[in-house]
């Protein structure tokens, strides 16, 4: 158990490592000058890559936390409502991954008409999200 669990603390780490960090380069590409088209596709290249790689290091950050609550029992049974909110925050962490996506894909094709300031306030959920699940795993508070 303790491998799968550190396997997953593991992919939890570096797939938010890409959540923290795939914003920022969308707070970069709503600013660009419409006319720096080779820093534009610069950026949307990097984006695309972390995106592809962020996705890819979820899957397994997701399978290992399943295998530790249905494999092992972590946080089933009675007195584990904590459980219950970490798995509803992981489900808008994916939503947020997947809101990535969707951003990304305007951005690519012009589409999007966010501002870098609103970027940045997008760029601060991930940080949330972590903060509320390290404390519900860690403190269990319910």
């Amino acid at each position: 158990m303790l491998w799968v669990k550190s396997l997953h603390i593991v992919f939890i780490a570096s797939w938010f490592a890409g959540l923290f960090y795939l914003p920022r380069i969308f707070v970069n590409l709503a600013m660009v000058a419409p006319e720096s088209v080779a820093e534009r596709a610069r950026l949307l290249l990097m984006a695309r890559k972390l995106f592809r790689f962020t996705t890819f290091l979820a899957v397994p950050a997701v399978a290992f936390g399943l295998w530790l609550w249905l494999g092992y029992g972590i946080g089933r049974g009675p007195g584990n409502g904590w459980m219950h909110a970490k798995l509803a925050l992981v489900l808008v962490v994916i939503g947020y991954h997947h809101g990535c996506g969707v951003l990304l894909r305007r951005l690519a094709s012009g589409e999007d008409r966010h501002s870098h300031r609103w970027y940045r306030w997008f760029n601060e959920l991930p940080v949330l999200l972590l903060l509320a699940i390290v404390v519900l795993v860690v403190v269990k508070p319910f």
